[in-house]
């Protein structure tokens, strides 16, 4: 009787492949694939509800108002009839540049507040999602 001999360490018969985490063979390779699942729901009601959110900015003492919700969407603008003079049209127009320039920003932070909880602590590139 001969006895078998056992593969060298690390050999894999022709046409065999490694199981890969992302196929679900390796240690704990569904459990991160639920976990981006669920994360990508997150992040989608998240984005729903940011189009609901609104931010207000009011520059000149109040005479232009902006408002816009956390997707950067400009919902209104308004302008008090007192700011409008034809001899100072530039005036006008700066105050409505800076009360849009404004919301955008405030905008963007909260965009930036609701989404960041979601992906805090996950070493994602950049850009990622």
């Amino acid at each position: 009787m001969t006895k078998k001999k056992s593969p060298p360490k690390g050999y894999r018969s022709p046409g065999t492949r490694p199981a890969t985490p992302a196929a679900g063979g390796g240690k704990g390779g569904g459990n991160m694939l639920a976990q981006i699942q669920q994360l990508q729901q997150e992040m989608e009601a998240a984005q729903a509800s940011l189009a609901e959110e609104t931010v207000e900015v009011s520059v000149g003492g109040g005479v232009v108002t902006v408002v816009a919700n956390g997707q950067q969407e400009i919902r209104a603008i308004t302008i008090k009839p007192e700011v409008v003079d034809p001899d100072d049209v530039e005036m006008l127009q700066d105050l409505v540049l800076s009360a849009v320039n404004e919301a955008l920003q405030q905008s963007q932070q909260l965009a930036s507040q609701r989404m960041g909880g979601l992906t805090q602590g996950l070493n994602l590139p950049p850009g990622l999602l």
